[in-house]
């Protein structure tokens, strides 16, 4: 049972403006529009399109078809990270994602990000044409991935969770929610200026349905503007998630309409990137959305 939502909570306040996020040819600058980043699973047990992509060719036409959607960055990954997902080997995981971020690379000039908490396989993707590790461990996992990171000059993407996807849903006792994500950041982006990785390069993602439950996911988006006092980009990942099943009884591929929901929402609320299966309709909500949030980001005044 959802505990019912507050009449006052106050959606696009003044917040600050994040530095820009530098890549190689060109920066993701933010305040005035959200960035839409496409999902391309390259995986037999995703949760929504586990083995629709799993082949290189199969994985490439919908990479560009999502670049071609109108996606600003599309995300590969060759791990599950579903609930209870199992880890994937470091060969297999190269052998799948790599031969796409090559083909893409060599076909369009949209923004690549690969999603691995690997060292060796974010250094391989890199080499491939990729422009931002999507680490789902923030640094947790493998000790190698910072000094591959500092070393690049990669975009990074650290998201929250708990133990490992495997185990996650088992330790989703929180002192206060929201402020246990903050504290974790705070240590992740400490960790990162230690290892050399600009501060300027980071995006924090709150980690929507990694360790949580369906009422703390959606205390995470009422609330996604506390994230803003860190001074990075939000990344906003809600995309057919089970936690919009649990409001609307439909299964994954259903999910459409309510996650265009969690995406107006959160662009009102501060994201900076959405990462979405449904690129083409989620491109209209956050055009939209972003125009009707203007005020806020612009004028840093609300427009009510």
């Amino acid at each position: 049972m959802l505990m019912p939502m507050s009449a006052s909570i106050a959606l696009a306040c003044p917040r600050p403006i994040p530095a820009p996020v530098r890549l190689s040819e060109r920066s993701l600058s933010f305040g005035k529009r959200c960035y839409v980043m496409g999902i391309v699973n390259v995986t037999p047990d995703s949760f929504s399109d586990g083995g629709a992509y799993l082949t290189h060719d199969a994985a490439l036409a919908h990479a560009l078809m999502l670049a071609e959607a109108g996606a600003d960055i599309v995300d590969i990954g060759g791990e599950s990270t579903r609930p209870g997902a199992k880890p994937v080997a470091v060969d297999e995981e190269l052998e799948r994602v790599v031969a796409v971020i090559e083909g893409l690379r060599a076909r369009s000039p949209v923004l690549i990000s690969v999603d691995t908490y690997k060292a060796a396989v974010a250094s391989a993707a890199l080499a491939a044409g990729a422009d931002i590790i999507n680490d789902i461990s923030a640094l947790g996992f493998d000790t190698d991935m910072a000094a591959v990171v500092a070393s690049s000059g990669a975009a990074l993407v650290m998201m929250h969770m708990r133990k490992t996807p495997a185990d996650m849903q088992e330790d989703i006792v929180y002192d206060d929610l929201v402020d246990d994500v903050l504290d974790f950041f705070r240590e992740r982006l400490a960790r990162a200026d230690a290892a050399g990785i600009a501060r300027e390069q980071i995006i924090l993602d709150p980690g929507i349905g990694f360790g949580k439950t369906v009422d703390q996911n959606y205390r995470l988006l009422r609330e996604l503007g506390r994230f803003t006092e860190l001074g990075r980009p939000i990344l906003l990942g809600t995309s057919r998630k089970r936690f919009l099943g649990a409001i609307v009884g439909k299964p994954a591929n259903d999910r459409v309409w309510a996650t265009a929901a969690t995406v107006a929402c959160g662009i009102w609320a501060g994201a900076d990137i959405v990462r979405v299966h449904d690129v083409a309709q989620m491109v209209d909500v956050a055009r939209v959305a972003e125009a009707i949030a203007a005020m806020s980001f612009q004028d840093q005044a609300t427009p009510f």
